[in-house]
């Protein structure tokens, strides 16, 4: 079953004319901050206060800087300047991290029990495990001994010449 995969899913949907629902609530709330200043100030103060409100609502609808509206731009500089410029790992272990950790560990060697090492692994081992792998397990490795023994019968005994023969 083929499935429509959904293409430019970061074009906002456009629902008054070329404004996304986004840049109207912007702008609305804008001209209610707008009328805001109209109500509270004389028509010198409104005049300023309006058009520095109005520039900023429109740089907040429809400016994008690398590809992201620009409130979330803001967002992320200001998250940017809160965290220091220089990050320094200073391991501090106080009296209450060392009792946690020393009661951590009696916990987990009451449960997994003494310590046993694991055996070392021969390469004999590793040539049995070899030969199962690479015949997809059609000899094990009795098979393979078997082998060997049948090879050492077939091979003659190939004696060194005396030096009293020459």
């Amino acid at each position: 079953m083929q499935y429509v995969v959904p293409q430019f899913i970061e074009v906002e949907s456009k629902v008054i004319g070329p404004i996304s629902v986004r840049q109207f609530i912007i702008l609305l709330a804008t001209a209610g901050i707008m009328f805001i200043w109209y109500s509270l100030f004389s028509t010198v103060f409104f005049i300023i206060l309006a058009a520095i409100t109005f520039a900023i609502g429109v740089v907040f609808a429809f400016v994008k800087v690398n590809s992201q509206p620009f409130h979330q731009f803001i967002l992320s500089v200001i998250q940017t300047l809160k965290r220091p410029a220089l990050a320094l790992w200073q391991r501090e272990i106080n009296q209450t991290v060392v009792v946690k950790m020393a009661r951590k560990d009696k916990k987990s060697d009451k449960a997994d029990g003494p310590f046993t090492p694991k055996p070392d692994i021969s390469k004999a081992h590793f040539a049995e495990l070899s030969l199962i792998v690479d015949t997809a397990g059609q000899y094990s490795p009795e098979d393979l001994e078997r082998l060997r023994q049948e090879q050492t019968a077939q091979t003659p005994q190939v004696t060194p010449p005396n030096k009293e023969s020459k």
